[in-house]
């Protein structure tokens, strides 16, 4: 059963805020924390196993003063379901390769020169 336990520290600046925060998170069974309230000096701490007393303990000795304001169990946010929509399907486009016609032919011709070293006439 998860449980949520929101603790006001007296917080003045960010490095103040920022150890609460590594505190709070380095309590064993914690899933998540955040800072709410006002001015941000409200720990909210959420997980299962988590014992309110030794968080507002250490929260005490390493922070300030800290109060334990509730604690509760954890609400389950349901998110409302999207109704899905189905992507648009792309077009598949096929390139074919161009068709190989081999080496093109070339005529051949035999070319007699005018000079015959042979003579015809004798």
């Amino acid at each position: 059963m998860k449980k949520k336990i929101v603790v006001k520290v007296s917080m003045n600046d960010d490095k103040c805020r920022s150890k609460a925060l590594k505190i709070s998170v380095g309590i064993s069974g914690v899933e998540s924390a955040a800072l709410t309230g006002e001015g941000k000096d409200q720990v909210e701490v959420v997980g299962e196993g988590i014992d309110a007393v030794e968080l507002t303990r250490q929260l005490r000795k390493n922070v300030a003063y800290a109060e334990l304001v509730s604690v509760g169990e954890a609400k389950k946010e349901d998110a409302p379901k999207k109704a899905e929509t189905p992507a648009p399907q792309q077009a598949v486009v096929w390139a074919y390769p161009p068709a190989y016609e081999g080496f093109p032919n070339y005529p051949i011709y035999e070319v007699r020169g005018s000079s015959d070293p042979f003579c015809t006439i004798m």
